[in-house]
C-alpha cells in the first residue's frame, strides 16, 4: 500500500539523497485520529437531547452510539486487507470525503432510521481512517524518525476521546444536538486539502473481492455479538448469551484465506503481546474515564464544567508527556519507551484506588495527570515497534490490528469497569472495585510489554546462534547469518532505537 509507494530511503551510507520528510502528513494524520475518537464519546451526551429531538425512546437513541461503533471495530482488519492493495492517496480522499458527507446526513436526520443509517456508514469510512492513520504517519518520514511520528496520532487520538464530552456539553448547552455532528467537518476539511496536495499519488481503487465480504460479514458478526452482550448485560445479565457466537465466528474466520494475513502478523514475535498491551491500557483509561465522570456527576454533585475540567487532566498529561514519547524512543529506543509508559499509567491509576468521597476535584486530576502522562509515552513507541516488526505489504494489516485492539479496549472498558462497580457494591466503593479493575488492566499491559521484550531478545538469541553455527560450515551460510543480524539491527532502529552515530 503506502509502504509500496513511497519512495525508497536510502540509508546514511547510500549515495543516493533521501527524499524529505512529509511532516505535513504525519500532521493529517494526527488531525484524523482526534476527530475519528472524538466521535466515538462526543455523542454519548447527546442521547437525551436526541431521543427528546427525534420523539424515540432513550433505547432506540443509543444506536447513534452503537451505529458508529460496530462497523468501525468489525471493519478494522477487514479494511486493512483492502487497504493493502489500493492506492493510499485515493483511500484517503474517499474515506475523509464519505466521512464528513455522513458526519452531515446525521445532522440533517429527520427521523431515527436515517440517523442510524447515517452512522453506520460513517462507521465504516471511519474504519478505513482508523487503518489509514498509523500507516499514513510511519511511511511519511524515515524509519529513525518513526517513533516521533507515530505519537502524533497516538497522543491525538486519546485526547479527541476524552475532550468530547466537553465540547458536546458545550454545544448542547448552546446550540443543540445537531451541531455535534457538524464540528468534524472544519478538520476534515483540513485533513482533505492536505492530502489532496502532499499524500503521494499511485494505485487505484478496487472493489473488495467476495472474500473480503465473507471476512467482513464473520468478524463484524463476531464482535457485535461480543459489543452487543457487554452493551445490554447491565440491564439484564441473561444478555451475555449473546457473546457466546464470537468464538466459533472467529475460529472460522481464521481458517480462511482472509484471516490469514492477520495470523501471519500476530505470529511475528511479540506483535501479539503488543497488540494485548494496547487493548488493556486501553480498556483501563476507558473504564477509568467514565467511572470518574459518573463519579463526579452523581454521587459528588459536580458541575458539568467542573468534571470536565477535573477530567482534563487526564488528555493534558498526555499531550505534554506524548511531545517527549516520541523523541525518547528515537533516542533511548522505543521497547524501554513504552514499557516507562505503561507503568506510569498502571502507577497514576493505583493511585486513584483508594479514591475517597472526601476528595476534591484537585485529589483526582493530579492522578489523572500521571496516568495521563504514561499513555502519551506509551502511545507512539508501542505502535512503532508494531509497524517497524511488520513487512512492508503488511503494513495496513498490522495497522489495523493495532487499532482494532485500541478500539476493543475503549469500547470494552466501561462495559467491564460497570460490571466490576455492581459487583462492588454501592456509591464510593462501587467506584473504587471499577477502578482496581483498571489498574488490573494497565498492569496487564506492563507484563505483556514485558513479555514483548523477553520474545524479541530470544528471537535475536536464536538468530545469533544460527549465524555462530554457520560460521563453521560454507561461507554462504556465514553471510546469511550477517544478512539475518543486520536485519535485527535495521528492524531496532526502525522501532525507535538508538542510532549508531557512524
Amino acid at each position: 500500500m503506502a509502504a509500496r509507494q513511497a519512495p525508497a530511503r536510502s540509508g546514511p551510507g547510500d549515495g543516493a539523497a533521501q527524499p524529505p520528510d512529509r511532516w505535513i502528513l504525519v500532521v493529517a494524520a494526527g488531525l484524523l485520529s482526534f476527530v475519528a475518537m472524538l466521535d466515538m464519546n462526543v455523542v454519548n451526551l447527546a442521547l437525551t437531547d436526541i431521543a427528546e429531538g427525534l420523539r424515540v425512546s432513550s433505547t432506540t437513541a443509543q444506536w447513534a452510539v452503537l451505529g458508529y461503533q460496530l462497523p468501525l471495530v468489525a471493519l478494522l482488519l477487514p479494511a486493512g486487507r483492502w487497504l493493502d492493495q489500493v492506492g493510499t492517496r485515493s483511500a484517503l480522499l474517499l474515506a475523509v470525503s464519505c466521512f464528513a458527507l455522513c458526519s452531515v446526513l446525521a445532522a440533517l436526520a429527520p427521523w431515527a432510521g436515517w440517523l442510524v443509517a447515517a452512522r453506520l456508514a460513517q462507521g465504516a469510512f471511519g474504519a478505513v481512517l482508523f487503518v489509514l492513520m498509523p500507516v499514513l504517519a510511519a511511511t511519511a518520514v524515515r524509519p529513525e524518525l518513526r517513533g516521533r511520528a507515530m505519537s502524533v496520532p497516538a497522543t491525538l487520538g486519546p485526547l479527541g476521546a476524552v475532550t468530547g464530552p466537553v465540547i458536546g456539553g458545550l454545544l448542547l448547552d448552546h446550540v443543540g444536538w445537531r451541531a455535534i455532528f457538524l464540528v468534524k467537518l472544519p478538520v476534515c476539511l483540513v485533513a482533505l486539502l492536505i492530502a489532496h496536495r502532499h499524500a503521494p499519488r499511485g494505485g487505484r481503487l478496487r472493489l473488495p473481492d467476495r472474500g473480503s465480504l465473507g471476512d467482513a460479514a464473520l468478524i463484524g458478526s463476531a464482535v457485535a455479538a461480543v459489543l452487543l452482550g457487554l452493551t445490554l448485560a447491565p440491564d439484564a445479565p441473561g444478555f451475555l448469551l449473546l457473546a457466546l457466537p464470537a468464538a466459533p465466528l472467529v475460529l472460522l474466520w481464521l481458517r480462511r484465506p482472509g484471516g490469514r494475513p492477520v495470523a501471519a502478523v500476530l505470529r511475528t514475535p511479540g506483535v501479539a503481546a503488543l497488540d494485548g498491551s494496547v487493548l488493556a491500557l486501553a480498556a483501563g483509561f476507558a473504564a477509568t474515564h467514565y467511572l470518574l465522570a459518573q463519579h463526579l456527576r452523581r454521587d459528588d454533585g459536580i458541575t458539568a464544567t467542573t468534571t470536565a475540567l477535573t477530567m482534563l487532566a487526564f488528555p493534558l498529561g498526555m499531550v505534554l508527556a506524548g511531545r517527549f514519547g516520541g523523541r525518547l524512543a528515537d533516542r533511548w529506543g522505543a521497547r524501554p519507551t513504552a514499557l516507562t509508559g505503561a507503568t506510569v499509567t498502571a502507577t497514576g491509576l493505583l493511585l486513584l484506588v483508594p479514591l475517597d468521597a472526601g476528595w476534591t476535584p484537585a485529589d483526582i486530576s493530579w492522578r489523572l495527570a500521571i496516568a495521563g502522562a504514561g499513555m502519551g509515552l506509551n502511545g507512539g513507541p508501542v505502535q512503532a515497534l508494531v509497524m517497524s516488526a511488520a513487512a512492508a505489504k503488511q503494513l495496513a494489516t498490522a495497522g489495523s490490528a493495532v487499532q482494532l485492539s485500541r478500539s476493543l479496549g475503549f469500547a470494552l472498558g466501561p462495559a467491564l469497569g460497570t460490571a466490576a462497580a455492581l459487583a462492588g457494591g454501592a456509591g464510593t466503593a462501587a467506584v473504587r472495585a471499577g477502578l482496581v479493575l483498571a489498574t488490573l488492566a494497565a498492569t496487564a499491559a506492563v507484563a505483556l510489554l514485558a513479555l514483548h521484550h523477553r520474545t524479541t531478545r530470544s528471537t535475536r538469541s536464536t538468530r545469533s546462534t544460527g549465524s555462530t553455527g554457520s560460521t563453521g560450515s560454507t561461507g554462504t551460510k556465514s553471510s546469511t547469518g550477517a544478512e539475518s543480524a543486520a536485519s535485527t539491527r535495521s528492524a531496532d532502529s526502525s522501532a525507535g532505537s538508538p542510532r549508531s552515530g557512524t
